[in-house]
């Protein structure tokens, strides 16, 4: 890992999608190291072991939801930004995931082209949970 580059956690139990968002994420910005997962319970143990600087989260996870390890990992005092990158669309999982600490929330497909900016936003704090 390159001096000075940013990691980030991918959690989505989507394989096809986990590969997706670290291409995505690899060719806006070079210098990011991403890690991906399939679960809640790998996300904890890599971020009890290891610093990101960024999470992205799905809110459909086997084992425990992603609101669920979101709150998880505020509890442990984890301030790195949150954010969700999911398929679901409901005005309530939005507010349930903000409520829960993400600092985003984006919808898969829609929002696919906002992501890798609003990863840079908050990456730099350029961003909050009310400006994305």
């Amino acid at each position: 890992m390159a001096e000075g580059s940013k990691r980030i956690l991918c959690v989505e139990d989507d394989n096809d999608s986990r590969e997706m968002m670290k291409v995505m994420l690899e060719q806006a910005d070079p210098t990011l190291s991403v890690t991906t997962v399939g679960t809640a319970a790998e996300a904890i143990e890599l971020s009890m072991r290891n610093h990101f600087d960024l999470y992205v989260l799905d809110i459909w996870l086997p084992g425990m939801d992603g609101l669920s390890l979101c709150r998880r990992l505020r509890e442990r005092g984890i301030e790195s930004p949150i954010i969700f990158f999911t398929a679901m669309v409901r005005t309530e999982d939005k507010d349930f995931a903000l409520k829960a600490g993400a600092n985003a929330f984006l919808v898969k497909p829609k929002d696919v082209e906002k992501f890798t900016d609003t990863v840079q936003k908050l990456l730099n704090g350029s961003a909050s949970a009310q400006n994305v």
